[in-house]
């Protein structure tokens, strides 16, 4: 937010219009796309009846506007606002611009004077292309087993930005675990340390749509001077770079100069680099070249370990009980978790009164429920059993180490089936099949690189995934 006053009531109001909205939104890609322009917002002013939202610049104005102005308008009516009241959005004038180059230091006309040459040492940072989010820390960040080696790396990048083991850090997993939080830990955790470090946050799609601009702008010089004189670089959803050719060429050059000048590198994105086939061989080579982590779904803990961490200030207060049930219930992503627990704090901020039976979730959070229940239906063992029949092998035989080639191919894609047609956990998946994390990873890769060029397997695949209804273009990262 900049200096504009804006009374505690009023962000108050907003905040709760801002959970009842997202409280409404099931599709996880409707919530992420508004938290997207959400996280634009600079300030906001409430005058007499006009609600002003002010944002950065004409496009997201005019885009809110149309896209969210009237179910926000609803969703503020329902937090306790006016109904008379008038939604807009315009872009702010005080607006300071996106990336501000560092200022010279002041000459020191004293050199006994120590704190005067330390101050004059210190540049100011750059502003990143979009904010990060204060509350994304390391010290908020839920740990389990699924993201734990995740968490280790970032906070490897956090100690030791530009380290080469860790330079870039490639962060990939299914929507709404956890991988933009991480990574913008990683530049608050920088920023804390060092206030003169430049950091960028932005999404590959900003990325590219700064690019355009600037080659129609004649630019191009200026864009290039912002990307490669920072410290370091958090790029958000890799995967949206593959919708431009030629900004895959710029981007690579962007991550060879900084690399060269030892300049830290941190990507998210929902597959692998090699899952990303619109990107060049060339960039896929550079982002592998680091570290590679990914993060999975989280376990019942950890799921209860969030949901805790998430409710600790709500008021109301939310029960024991209510969390257990939404960890045992809803288990394909941290989002999803977050907005069935906005829905339920919106219900009992409305009726305090109301008892959470289980029954009464049940019904309020049903579409929650239903999308889960679809998502597990595929049971590994079903998986194993199907594969085995196909194979004309048994269970046992799949469950055991020999390793035969005629048993090591069903054994492989069951353990594929497993991992990318289920939302259950590496942990979970190596259990059902009593191996190691290793073994179920290295089963994954094989059968990924086989599916390429043997058309046999792919027939395979398709039979065995057709008697589930299941398709092979469903998979759920």
């Amino acid at each position: 937010m900049n200096n504009q006053e804006i009374d505690t009531a009023s962000m108050d109001l907003w905040e709760r219009a801002k959970t009842i909205y997202l409280s409404t939104l099931y599709s996880e890609e409707e919530r992420s796309q508004a938290d997207s322009y959400f996280s634009m917002i600079s300030s906001i002013s409430v005058k007499d009846d006009v609600f002003t939202i002010y944002v950065k610049n004409k496009f997201t104005a005019d885009y809110l506007q149309e896209k969210y102005s009237e179910k926000l308008k609803f969703a503020l009516n329902l937090a306790g606002g006016n109904k008379e009241t008038v939604l807009e959005f315009k872009v702010d004038p005080q607006s300071i611009p996106a990336i501000i180059q560092p200022i010279a230091p002041k000459p020191v006309t004293n050199n006994n004077n120590y704190a005067e040459q330390a101050q004059a040492k210190v540049a100011a940072p750059f502003i990143s292309t979009l904010p990060l989010e204060e509350n994304y820390t390391f010290e908020e960040f839920v740990q389990g087993s699924s993201n734990s080696w995740a968490f280790a790396a970032a906070k490897g990048v956090a100690n030791n930005p530009g380290q080469k083991s860790y330079n870039p850090l490639f962060i990939h997993g299914g929507t709404g675990l956890g991988k933009t939080h991480l990574m913008q830990a990683i530049g608050n955790e920088l920023k804390k340390k060092n206030p003169s470090m430049s950091i960028c946050y932005l999404t590959a799609e900003t990325f590219l749509n700064e690019y355009v601009n600037a080659l129609q702008q004649k630019g191009m010089e200026s864009f290039r001077e912002k990307y490669r004189s920072i410290d370091v670089l958090l790029v958000d959803d890799i995967q949206f770079l593959q919708k431009g050719k030629q900004c895959q060429e710029e981007f690579f050059n962007t991550f060879n100069d900084l690399t060269w000048k030892h300049k830290q590198i941190v990507m998210t994105s929902d597959v692998s680099p090699k899952n990303l086939p619109a990107l060049e061989e060339r960039l896929i080579s550079r982002f592998i070249g680091g570290m590679v982590q990914e993060i999975e779904a989280p376990g019942y803990e950890t799921r209860l370990a969030i949901l805790k961490k998430k409710a600790e200030n709500l008021t109301p207060s939310i029960p024991q009980s209510t969390l257990e049930f939404l960890a045992d219930n809803i288990k394909s992503h941290v989002r999803a978790m977050e907005g069935a627990l906005a829905k339920v704090h919106v219900t009992i901020s409305i009726n305090p009164t109301q008892e959470l039976n289980n029954e009464f979730l049940s019904f309020i959070l049903k579409d929650f429920i239903e999308k889960e229940q679809t998502l597990k239906r595929l049971t590994i063992r079903e998986i194993q059993e199907c594969v085995a029949k196909k194979y004309g092998i048994t269970v046992n035989q799949i469950l055991s180490s020999d390793r035969m080639a005629s048993l090591v191919t069903p054994r492989q894609l069951a353990m594929y089936i497993s991992r990318k047609y289920t939302p259950k956990s590496l942990q979970e998946i190596a259990a059902e099949f009593d191996k190691k994390h290793a073994t179920i990873l290295h089963g994954v890769k094989s059968i990924e690189k086989r599916l390429d060029v043997e058309g046999e397997l792919k027939g395979i695949l398709v039979d065995v995934l057709s008697e589930f209804g299941y398709s092979i273009n469903d998979k759920l990262e």
